[in-house]
């Protein structure tokens, strides 16, 4: 202690003579030395501080880096803390809602259980290929690849669970509607290899849909059932066997083709009146066809059934009945079958009024999705009955962060209300057509994984 009097006391001495001596020419670093060298060299003498106060440093130095990292770790966005739209590790933000009721039935159980969907289009489903001399060349007319089981297998690695298979049937039967046996056994092998993935899959009429096969008018409604029934009986019989992993599809978006009521019909209209009670008796005429096959597995099977052009506004509307399925082994086996490529000017439109954009933050095109789905949720879900969406998607128009918010919100407000939906895919990119492809078929590389990406989180998502 004495020694440190004198420490400071020599300190003292030094800087009065180094001012008197006009110190304020002297060089800086000699004042900062006469200020603090001889007291620094006493403590360290004494105490030895001078290790104290570089630890001391060195661990204000660590505290200070400990906490710029915390404080990034803080700043970082995650999917609880990012705002709607933001995309963090490749997912974009969807804001979740509080749970809606959903009952609890086996129906919506085996919904949830479908979990997200992609469609082989353009594929089993091509028609008229007048130029095509060998029927068996259907199947790569308009997708320009043959269905592989590795295809199969790479859809249910990346986490798809259900696969819809359209087909169209009538290239392929005689005068009397009976089917190809090269066709129908193609087809089921495409189908073996999705139920041996333990996948679900779906298998329809798809473009069989002419005024003289299948055709929702009065005047063709006879020819309409007998074609619809002969077909059904057929594909009941062979698939049979197969349990309920395998779903039947009675039509695809029955409608009048060629005319100016193709994708709209007013349903107080005597036409629009028309066309909704025929497709009832189609749908029905089909569920009683294949109930009545009662072998295996048909007796019990799910079975969809759309509306006119299979519209989610076609199955809200009154005049829409689902089929009497009285004669089933097990109930509630009905499931409505929509297709929604909403909100259209963003996920179809090509032409006058086409968007690129689809915001979740500006709300541009969410609003058209929670409308349809709530209704859909409102007169089915919400009593029971299952509801699939069995076409969705966006086209290609070089906006992939757009399709990502649009996938994203699609598949999970689609599971809030207690549906399932199913990406159409048609092999078709880059052209001048409708681009939804997102796997090259042929090197089984995912050309929009980003994409995928959003239907796998949100597919799964519980509230």
């Amino acid at each position: 202690m004495k020694k440190r009097l004198v420490s400071l006391l020599l300190t003292v001495v030094l800087t009065a003579s180094l001012c008197a001596c006009g110190a304020k020419d002297a060089p800086q670093d000699a004042v900062s030395d006469a200020q603090t060298g001889t007291e620094t060299e006493v403590v360290t003498d004494i105490e030895g501080s001078e290790d104290k106060e570089e630890k001391a440093e060195e661990k204000a130095q660590e505290a200070s880096e400990t906490s710029s990292e915390e404080s990034k770790e803080q700043a970082a966005p995650t999917l609880e803390t990012a705002q709607p739209g933001d995309v963090v590790d490749g997912i974009v933000k969807v804001a979740k809602r509080a749970p809606l009721e959903i009952p609890d039935n086996e129906a919506l159980s085996f919904i949830r259980d479908l979990e997200i969907g992609w469609n082989l289009g353009n594929t089993f489903d091509a028609s008229e290929c007048t130029w095509l001399s060998n029927e068996m060349d259907y199947e790569t007319a308009w997708c320009n690849a043959k269905t592989t089981e590795g295809l199969i297998k790479e859809l249910k690695s990346a986490g798809f669970k259900t696969i819809r298979i359209p087909v169209s049937w009538h290239n392929h039967i005689d005068e009397n509607y009976n089917i190809s046996k090269a066709w129908m056994d193609r087809v089921e092998e495409v189908v073996g290899w999705a139920l041996a993935e333990d996948m679900y899959v779906i298998i329809n009429i798809h473009h069989d849909n002419t005024e003289d096969l299948e055709y929702p008018s009065y005047a063709k409604l006879d020819q309409s059932k007998a074609y619809v029934t002969k077909i059904w009986s057929q594909i009941a019989d062979r698939f049979a066997d197969y349990d309920e992993h395998l779903i039947f599809e009675t039509m695809n978006e029955p409608r009048q083709v060629g005319t100016n009521n193709e994708w709209w019909i007013d349903v107080n209209s005597d036409l629009g009146k028309e066309c909704m009670d025929c497709i009832n008796q189609l749908n029905q005429a089909i569920v009683d066809t294949i109930r009545a096959n009662g072998k295996g597995y048909n007796t019990s099977r799910y079975i969809m059934a759309p509306g006119y052009c299979a519209s989610p506004d076609y199955v809200i509307a009154d005049d829409f009945k689902l089929p009497d399925d009285s004669k089933a082994t097990a109930e509630n086996r009905i499931i409505v079958s929509v297709h929604a490529y909403t909100p259209y000017n963003f996920a179809l439109n090509q032409g006058d009024g086409s968007t690129d954009v689809f915001a979740i933050k500006g709300k541009k095109g969410t609003e058209d999705i929670d409308y349809f789905m709530k209704n859909l949720y409102e007169k089915f879900v919400s009593q029971g009955i299952p509801v699939l969406i069995g076409e969705f998607g966006a086209l290609d128009k070089d906006n992939t962060e757009s399709r990502m918010q649009f996938a994203a919100y699609y598949t999970y407000t689609a599971r809030h209300y207690g549906m399932t939906a199913l990406f159409w895919d048609n092999n078709a990119y880059k052209t001048n057509g409708e681009n939804f492809r997102l796997i090259d078929r042929s090197s089984l590389t995912w050309i929009f994984p980003e994409i995928v990406d959003q239907m796998m989180y949100y597919c799964g998502s519980e509230e």
